[in-house]
């Protein structure tokens, strides 16, 4: 008798996104005629840069012919792009990273989501909540979570760290022994960021206690504001306690064509059942390694060119597309009374639904009554029930017909 993971059985209901499309399909199965837009799933709209799309060409002619062609590449990625990270990303802001910590990956969402793999199942996870599913799921296939309680509507193992209207959307620090803390800043639902000096909390807990921070940064580039921080790195200490993930999707367009980093200082230590130090870098490039061939070439070339001084310039018109975007989000949704945050440094629009609904039902009033997709705030978490998310991923006229939508609406 071949025995399944118990685990994966302990995961509740499916993936956030995916009973999202499935409620989507079906209204559009019964009304065909309703022009649905979706600011929903944070997917992106506009096309690639130029600069990465001539970058991407031209690799994809070298690979045509046998003196220039390229198989297996280094796991870790190719040094060109690698150092124009480094140069770029850290150097710029005064923070040191060498090669040799750099990991480039398909995606940041996997990474967060295999990182747990090279930590002792025993491990008490602590998460932000409402916090992206992934973080929670992950431990929950692996092990970490405990049973899931019905009553409470979370896991027993895991340390859950409330983001409500109270505190701003910014959690305390844990209360009880936790050995890794999953961040998202800029964050994602809420949209909501940390300073520096708030930043710099969460390093010296994590130094103190000797635990690691699992540090999200895949919205950095939409910062506007001076205070907030980049990188957990401009934090001093942070070396010794945090990973850092980055992505390509949201700031260049990369959904579809699937790359980020991740990065493992090498100051960084966990320790083995004999309590002896252990490396972490040396056992997530061993799960790298052995589990992933790299990032192709021809998507490496393309996120290469987003450090050129044209990527760069194409770049920043991305995001201020995107974030002019959010600001009509955000305005438009204020001037109707309701209570909205996030959209200043981060493409996502976090608002109380109205009339005290309750996220999924106002996800089926905008749906039905709006033919508008969003995201039900419960989905992230308890703490997001009452809450929606919008995001600013949309084409601007479908972004104004969205808001012009929901003023007609009764709230």
């Amino acid at each position: 008798m071949t025995h399944i993971n118990q685990h994966f059985l302990e995961l509740q209901g499916s993936y956030l996104f995916s009973e999202i499309a499935k409620r989507r399909t079906k209204f559009i199965a019964d009304h065909p005629n309703a022009e649905i837009i979706s600011l929903g799933i944070g997917d992106v709209t506009r096309g690639l840069p130029e600069a990465v799309v001539q970058a991407m060409h031209s690799a994809v002619d070298e690979l045509a012919v046998p003196g220039s062609f390229r198989g297996y590449g280094p796991e870790q990625g190719y040094d060109f792009l690698i150092n124009a990270i480094i140069e770029n990303d850290y150097k710029s802001r005064g923070v040191e990273i060498a090669g040799n910590e750099v990991f480039v990956s398909d995606g940041s969402k996997c990474d967060v989501g295999n990182i747990q793999e090279i930590f002792s199942t025993d491990s008490i996870v602590a998460v932000q909540d409402p916090v992206y599913p992934v973080y929670v799921d992950t431990n929950v296939m692996a092990g970490r979570s405990g049973k899931y309680n019905e009553a409470t509507k979370r896991f027993d193992n895991i340390v859950y760290l409330e983001c409500t209207a109270e505190n701003n959307f910014k959690p305390s620090l844990p209360a009880g022994k936790v050995d890794l803390i999953y961040l998202c800043y800029p964050n994602n639902p809420t949209g909501m960021t940390l300073t520096k000096d708030e930043l710099k909390e969460w390093v010296d807990y994590a130094r103190a206690n000797n635990c690691i921070i699992l540090f999200d940064s895949a919205y950095e580039a939409f910062i506007q504001e001076d205070d907030v921080p980049h990188s957990i790195y401009e934090v001093e200490g942070a070396r010794e306690v945090a990973i850092e993930f980055r992505s390509f999707s949201k700031t260049a367009g990369f959904t579809g064509v699937r790359c980020a980093y991740t990065v493992v200082p090498r100051e960084l230590k966990g320790f083995d059942a004999s309590g002896n130090e252990v490396l972490v870098n040396d056992l997530w490039n061993r799960r790298h390694t052995t589990k992933f061939n790299g990032v192709s070439y021809v998507t490496q070339r393309g996120a290469a060119a987003i450090y050129s001084t044209e990527g760069k310039e194409q770049i920043s018109s991305l995001v201020q597309y995107y974030m002019s975007n959010a600001a009509i989000i955000r305005d438009g949704l204020a001037s109707l009374g309701l209570d909205v945050y996030g959209g200043v440094n981060a493409p996502y629009i976090w608002l109380k639904t109205p009339q005290g609904l309750d996220s999924w039902a106002f996800f089926d009033k905008l749906l039905t009554e709006a033919n508008i997709v969003g995201t039900p705030g419960v989905g992230f978490g308890q703490s997001g029930q009452g809450y929606f998310r919008l995001t600013a991923f949309g084409s601007r006229e479908n972004t104004e017909k969205a808001v012009e939508r929901i003023r007609k609406l009764t709230l």
